[in-house]
């Protein structure tokens, strides 16, 4: 397990009947987890100072409880990063805090090396990866279905101070962009992907993991440059495991020299001293010539 633990803006307080108490700075919110399946009381009673609380709808989706004056929006710092934080539509809030632990790994790994480093970040949300990557001078690719969410990858990096950095934003259809990038002849040192089970694509295309994950790894070690850095691979789809994603490096990697694992990532939670799963993220290191 790799823990997302050198938060100081973010912390899970504590956890009870499919409910996690966290802190984003001076906001706490109330969310649902599956995987907090312990009764440990009522926290709506034990914690008097919640701002907002999301109700998971039983058809499904649900919406967010104001229980105190609250910001419609706030920022949150990682390190030297800034984040723009709100409450949206399915109990998200434009960013996954234990994704802390791959933004500390590209961080170091680009910072090590000494030439440029080319990342193309795909399924890319609101820019975590982007911008920890830009912050140790990497240029980066940045593609997303999503307008909106493109959007705030921008406002992420600018509020990171990172406007002038050598960035290019994406709104398409992930695999059709990478099929273009292999007829372009373009190559990356580093590649990231945050695939969801289920998705759609900037034309309605479809994306369904467990049938086109193996198939976009094949095309995208052909966009790996010839001296590449680092292949990251996360997935919060709870029936993709560890193993799966470590047979795909086996399958995919096997012409390269390197070292791979895959690990779930997780979050403490303070007040029980436990630790809350949060997917799994499968990284494949490669041997510098």
């Amino acid at each position: 397990m790799r823990l997302a633990n050198h938060w100081k803006d973010y912390e899970i307080i504590d956890s009870s009947r499919g409910l996690k108490l966290e802190r984003w700075s001076d906001i706490y919110l109330l969310r649902p987890d599956p995987q907090v399946i312990w009764d440990r009381g009522d926290l709506l009673e034990k914690y008097p100072y919640i701002h907002a609380y999301y109700h998971r709808s039983n058809r499904g989706g649900g919406y967010w409880e104001n229980l105190r004056d609250t910001k419609e929006s706030w920022n949150i710092q990682y390190r030297n990063l800034t984040f723009h934080i709100k409450q949206m539509g399915f109990k998200h809030t434009g960013l996954f805090p234990e994704q802390a632990v791959n933004w500390d790994f590209m961080m170091e790994k680009i910072e090590s090396r000494r030439t440029p480093v080319r990342v193309l970040n795909l399924f890319a949300y609101t820019g975590g990866a982007t911008v920890a990557c830009l912050s140790k001078g990497a240029s980066v690719v940045h593609v997303d279905a999503s307008r909106g969410m493109v959007d705030w990858a921008k406002e992420n990096v600018s509020l990171s101070g990172f406007r002038d950095a050598s960035v290019r934003f994406l709104v398409d259809d992930v695999v059709k962009f990478v099929k273009r990038e292999i007829r372009r002849g373009n190559r990356y040192d580093a590649i990231i992907m945050d695939p969801p089970s289920y998705g759609r694509g900037a034309n309605g295309e479809v994306w369904d993991i467990e049938r086109d994950l193996d198939s976009l790894i094949q095309l995208c070690v052909q966009l790996l440059s010839d001296s590449p850095l680092f292949f990251l691979i996360n997935s919060y789809t709870s029936g993709l495991s560890t193993e799966v994603v470590n047979n795909l490096f086996r399958l995919h990697f096997k012409d390269f020299s390197g070292t791979f694992e895959t690990e779930e990532i997780g979050l403490p939670i303070r007040e029980q001293g436990l630790i809350l799963p949060c997917g799994i993220t499968g990284r494949y290191l490669f041997d510098e010539e």
